[in-house]
């Protein structure tokens, strides 16, 4: 894949940071970009440096090299615990729970390209997504009732509320994949690529939402998670709150003064 910017070595992972947006794309395509450890804890590190604050990453974005996506968590890694399972929730503890908290809780739009396979716990990664772009070779698998698992990663969250119970439950116990273009008319992603436009279009994405006002675009995925769970009389008090803030940033104050002028805003994430 053509890359533009500063590009910082990782074993399987690509990072780099170019025109405020900060790019993760998992590299082991020989296991169809399975999760390992070793990657998740670059993945990791490659969030630090996005949310560092002289970073000026203002929007992720998160792909995968090779054929697919991410074929979901690798059962053979070396590095996790050994067949037959003795606790299949203790990888939970130690990596994904922290991760998709972090993922839920950063202050910036994430953007997911998915082509592919993405399956398991990473399409549940990839549903932590703002805006999710998918090309038409891709498919959502949750692959964990053919071997006698449970969705995990939030999946049991996230799939109810995103697609409805009746759908969650025939995603889940059935499965099967789920091409591109049946997920777009599920709702579960927002658009649907031709394969070789997939990148340009991800990308694209991703700088638009690095140019726009970030504060304003990380309290609204606050409001929207804290919405899940909150009564409309709470909610109501949740945009109080968050558009105090939101009406005190640099952005909004010049968004404001530029509409009266009549010009485009111009907003620099503060």
């Amino acid at each position: 894949m053509h890359r533009r910017g500063k590009a910082m070595e990782f074993e399987n992972i690509l990072f780099t940071c170019s025109e405020s947006v900060g790019h993760i794309s998992f590299n082991a395509p020989d296991t169809l970009n399975a999760l390992t450890r070793s990657l998740l804890g670059e993945f990791n590190t490659a969030l630090d440096r996005c949310a560092a604050a002289d970073s000026g990453v203002r929007c992720l974005l998160i792909t995968g090299e090779g054929p697919g996506f991410s074929s979901g968590m690798n059962l053979a890694d070396p590095g996790g615990p050994k067949l037959p399972l003795p606790d299949a929730g203790q990888v939970l503890d130690e990596v994904f729970t922290a991760l998709m908290l972090r993922l839920r809780d950063l202050e910036m739009p994430i953007v997911a390209g998915l082509h592919g396979a993405t399956a398991g716990v990473t399409m549940s990664i990839a549903l932590m997504g703002d805006i999710i772009l998918a090309a038409r070779s891709a498919y959502l698998l949750q692959p964990f009732a053919n071997i006698g698992l449970i969705p995990d990663g939030g999946a049991t969250w996230l799939l109810p509320r995103a697609l409805g119970k009746a759908r969650a439950f025939e995603l889940s116990l059935l499965g099967e994949r789920l091409p591109a273009e049946k997920a777009l008319q599920w709702g579960l992603i927002n658009a649907v690529h031709d394969d070789d436009e997939l990148q340009g279009a991800a990308l694209a994405m991703a700088r638009r939402l690095a140019q726009g006002p970030t504060r304003a675009y990380a309290l609204t995925r606050k409001a929207f998670w804290e919405g899940f769970e909150n009564s409309f009389r709470e909610q109501l008090l949740v945009e109080r709150m968050y558009q105090r803030t939101a009406s005190r940033t640099s952005d909004a104050a010049g968004a404001i003064r530029a509409f009266l002028q009549k010009k485009p805003p111009e907003f620099t994430g503060k």
